[in-house]
């Protein structure tokens, strides 16, 4: 980060109030009747029908637009293990982009605990006060074994942003990329540098929407992963029969590179050795795996995507998490299931495809595009209903209006 850009932010994080939240007021309380409405006695009534259904908590509460954005601050961004008060600044930030994109209320939550149980207890008992969960910048592999504990408890949505955000922003990319090169899903070969929890949704999710694992091989620091390094947990279940050992060895003839590690793996000779028009997304931030340019340099046909907002094809995940909550909130969803991931995915693409700009610059939408709330939302409730985690109903038709409304107040 330039001393310039890091003053700015510094500054702009001090000005005024201090941080980026706060708590607004959204009934009246001008007058001693409404403070009576508000509180004692009045608030009473809400009380004791919430006590006789607990649904009733969606109509007379914030509950139902209402999202926890918790870390404990293992793996803050590209900082690290920085600490969970370290890390309030970038949960501050997730809260703005709920709001921002998508009108959901959030309360940015730093839990002072690695302990894995310990976390999920005080999560779970966190729960009624929101509507869904949006865990962040927990390391891995604790944060698989995190969501999945918490999923199983709770009634309500729980999202690992860090998986399941960039594996669904890097699946629409990834099938736009395959269309424009004339490549099936199926058939590309494709090697993944990284095997923490992003690496791994994205595989996963890649292999949901059509890829073949047969087809994809993973490197962590220690090189490619094989049956011979006897790895356990979810390494394991990409470790390949082959003798290669290094990035190098097996990207030869590679149709995809997919980075989510760190600078300089990548270079440019790997990049040479792999098939005409490679699609090149290298994730890596702030410092890609290559430099885009370095890449062009040697395959000015590439496609390439980047993590960055200074670069063509952004991968980030601003473009589906607020959009995820919003149709799970809306529809009453008991979890984000496959089905809405799926639905977002081509959503996502679908809505790039339908530009004028689409092309190799142009994978994924531009993030303040104001067609992604009123177009990607009311697929992926529409895939939560018919999938079945859905509690309520809804008229598309009326849900793309209110949406539109809504974007158009948001933006």
């Amino acid at each position: 980060m330039s001393s310039t850009l890091e003053q700015k932010a510094l500054e702009y994080h001090k000005a005024g109030t201090p941080g980026k939240v706060a708590i607004a007021v959204t009934k009246s309380v001008g007058s001693q009747d409404d403070l009576a409405l508000a509180y004692s006695p009045g608030v009473a009534a809400p009380c004791m029908e919430i006590a006789r259904d607990p649904a009733l908590a969606y109509e007379y509460t914030a509950k139902g637009n209402l999202v926890a954005v918790i870390t404990n601050g293992t793996a803050v961004l590209g900082l690290g293990n920085i600490g969970a008060l370290a890390g309030k600044p970038v949960m501050e930030g997730k809260s703005i982009l709920f709001k921002k994109f998508a009108g959901i209320d959030s309360f940015d939550i730093e839990l002072d605990e690695t302990d894995p149980d310990k976390l999920v207890e005080i999560i779970a008992a966190m729960h009624p006060t929101f509507g869904g969960i949006n865990l962040e910048d927990i390391k891995a592999p604790e944060c698989f074994y995190i969501e999945r504990k918490l999923r199983e408890r709770l009634s309500i949505p729980v999202f690992h942003d860090d998986q399941h955000g960039t594996a669904i922003v890097v699946g629409s990319g990834m099938l736009n990329a395959v269309e424009l090169t004339g490549r099936n899903l199926a058939d590309v070969k494709i090697v993944c540098s990284g095997a923490g929890a992003a690496a791994i949704a994205c595989l996963e999710l890649l292999v949901d929407i059509g890829a073949r694992r047969e087809n994809i091989f993973v490197c962590d620091s220690k090189g490619v992963l094989t049956k011979a390094r006897n790895l356990t947990g979810e390494k394991a279940d990409w470790a390949q029969d082959t003798t290669a050992t290094t990035l190098s060895d097996v990207i030869a003839g590679a149709d995809v590179f997919l980075g989510v590690s760190g600078p300089g793996v990548l270079s440019q000779a790997d990049v040479q050795s792999m098939k005409k028009q490679p699609i090149v997304f290298t994730l890596a931030n702030p410092e890609p795996e290559l430099r885009p340019e370095l890449v062009r340099e040697v395959a000015p046909d590439a496609i390439i995507a980047t993590g960055r907002s200074d670069y063509p094809n952004q991968i980030n995940n601003a473009l589906c998490f607020p959009y995820l909550f919003r149709a799970a909130l809306d529809t009453g969803a008991t979890t984000i299931n496959q089905e809405m991931k799926r639905a977002c995915v081509t959503a996502l693409a679908g809505l790039a495809r339908s530009d004028v700009r689409f092309g190799k610059d142009y994978v994924v939408p531009g993030l303040l595009d104001d067609r992604l709330l009123p177009t990607v939302t009311p697929k992926i409730a529409q895939a939560a209903i018919q999938s079945g985690v859905a509690r309520k109903e809804l008229g598309m038709t009326d849900y793309f209006e209110r949406l539109e409304a809504l974007g158009k107040h948001l933006l």
